[in-house]
């Protein structure tokens, strides 16, 4: 056995590669930290607010105390930093003033960027919360600055501080030292008392739209000498969900993935993987199987898409994105980049296939389906079982198709009017679709055939009342008696008898009284709309509807409808 040092892997028994040691000027910065933006030029997307600072410091109106808000990763802390230096710049000749561009290279503008300027405080509210700390604050601030224009306190998170602590500070923030400014970062806002919120200068900075990112992280690839596919960029662009931290630090892992394995370039299909993000084919294709009412081929591809370590409420996700898609592509909203040639043309063809109606059936399927697959102890069981479900709604018709259906018999329906005769012990008060009774036979008519006259006639007012109210307790040949209710006036009889008169050429006695009543016209409609409801509520294809649906409701055809009961 050798003692040299060149044998000691072969005694440790390891059989080692050879590994070069990387030149390095330093320790490693992630990119959220080294492309930190260091002017207000490369803060990207917040040009209104650098519009307004930047005119602030042109006429002289500086706040005493700023705000920002946002999700994170937009740029709060970064901005307040920004704002320092601009306060504090004195130019490279140390003769400069506040200026919307600091210069980056006088000594107040490198010691802010490196976080040693004395008198630029960063607190952390988060650890800092108490009543105590800001009277620290409040002590501090009597005393003027050591050697920068302005003594600045930059808090983070401020929503953080205790209601003791913001009320301790209040006097202060309105009405601090000249020399003094705050600047606060939230990403709460609505955490923040009103009374502090009153005394500041509010920035609310926007999220970073896709095409921004995808723009900003193009760039930055190309500084670091990494290639990437455009899809591999869109995809991390749009999981940033607007946060340009959180966009860099997937695409800090990106290129660990593609110096690792993906020979030095990222790709769409790595970048898929190490998010987690189920496979756009595969959903396409689950979403074909389902449209198709192919129920075991979509389950056996949920099935394949789990084994490969896809989350069911992934591929929910993902067939909510693809629903999101189509629609918007029906009305040619749809713009999505890091889709494949093949997908958009699966989806227009789609889009020009289906209705509103069904996609918008689709959606709320899987919508509701979303949260019971997330809080699932069996996500997988949930997932197949939300796939049955979305596959028997998507062959039901749609409200408007079930209409139809109903109006041409071709459902086990019962019918809507039921035979009526001047018989009395007919029910005289069910509705008749038969034609009006004319001329000698007019004197044998019906109750709705009676109704038919009046509203034929132009006695509309008269026709309603009868539909509505009259009850009758005997209809016989030119004689009518009726049971009296408040609705119908005192002249009534009168001008009921006087139409009639004029609609048939025969004289009507028309008076009120009592008896055994039955309903009337529009009283048996209802009964009858109603049972038709229940029964129509029993059919199979209906009760998935209603299931599927819970606030939809029955509605009758408005050509159907009564035209005096609207």
């Amino acid at each position: 056995m050798s003692d040299s040092a060149d044998d000691e892997p072969t005694m440790l028994g390891m059989d080692l590669p050879e590994v070069k040691p990387q030149a390095s000027s330093g320790p490693y910065r992630v990119l959220a930290r080294k492309y930190r933006p260091q002017t207000f030029a490369e803060l990207i997307g917040q040009d209104a607010m650098v519009r307004t600072l930047g005119n602030a410091i042109a006429r002289d109106r500086l706040a005493h105390a700023f705000l920002m808000t946002g999700v994170r990763g937009v740029g709060k802390t970064s901005t307040a930093r920004l704002i320092a230096k601009a306060l504090n710049c004195i130019g490279p000749d140390g003769q400069g003033g506040p200026t919307i561009d600091p210069c980056g290279v006088c000594e107040p503008c490198r010691a802010i960027t490196e976080g040693r300027h004395i008198d630029v405080i960063e607190m952390d509210a988060a650890s800092n919360t108490g009543v105590d700390d800001v009277r620290e604050i409040i002590e501090a601030v009597r005393y003027a600055a050591v050697s920068a224009r302005y003594k600045i306190y930059i808090i983070d998170e401020v929503h953080m501080l205790s209601r003791n602590a913001f009320n301790a500070l209040l006097k202060t923030l309105e009405e601090p030292p000249p020399h003094v400014k705050f600047l606060f970062a939230t990403t709460e806002v609505n955490k923040v008392p009103v009374t502090v919120l009153s005394r500041c200068q509010r920035f609310d900075l926007r999220r970073i739209t896709p095409d921004m990112l995808f723009a900003h992280f193009s760039s930055i690839l190309q500084k670091e000498g990494v290639e990437a596919e455009a899809p591999a960029i869109w995809l991390i662009a749009n999981a940033a969900e607007g946060s340009v931290r959180d966009g860099l630090s997937i695409l800090d892992q990106a290129i660990a993935h593609a110096d690792l394995d993906g020979g030095g370039k990222i790709g769409a299909d790595q970048v898929r993987t190490m998010l987690g993000l189920s496979d756009r084919t595969a959903i396409t294709q689950l979403l074909a199987t389902i449209l198709n009412g192919d129920a075991g081929g979509a389950i056996d591809l949920a099935r394949a898409q789990y084994a490969l370590g896809i989350e069911p409420v992934a591929m929910v996700r993902g067939l909510m994105d693809l629903t999101h898609a189509v629609t918007l592509a029906k009305i040619s909203r749809h713009d999505d980049p890091a889709l494949a040639s093949t997908d958009r043309e699966r989806i227009a063809e789609w889009a020009q296939k289906l209705g509103f109606a069904p996609l918008n059936r689709l959606w709320q399927l899987l919508l509701k389906g979303h949260d019971e697959v997330l809080r699932a102890n069996n996500p997988l069981e949930h997932l197949e079982m939300l796939l049955l479900r979305v596959i028997y709604a998507a062959s039901m018709p749609d409200p408007g198709e079930l209409a139809k259906l109903l109006e041409s018999g071709r459902l086990p329906t019962p019918s809507l009017a039921i035979p009526a005769s001047g018989d009395g012990d007919a029910p005289v008060g069910a509705i008749d679709e038969s034609p009006p009774a004319e001329g000698p036979a007019a004197a044998s008519l019906t109750i709705s055939q009676i109704h038919h006259l009046l509203e034929t006639n132009g006695h509309h007012r008269l026709a309603v009342d009868v539909f509505d109210h009259l009850r009758l307790v005997m209809l016989e040949p030119g004689q009518i008696v009726y049971a009296p209710v408040p609705a119908l006036a005192a002249s009534f009889s009168r001008e009921l008898a006087d139409a009639l008169l004029t609609a048939t050429g025969s004289r009507w006695q028309v008076r009120a009284g009592e008896g055994e009543a039955r309903p009337s016209l529009g009283e048996v409609r209802a009964a009858t709309a109603a049972d038709h409801d229940a029964r129509i509520r029993e059919l199979p294809v209906v009760k998935a509807a209603l299931a599927a649906f819970p606030d939809a409701s029955l509605e009758e055809p408005a050509d159907n409808r009564h035209k005096s009961n609207p």
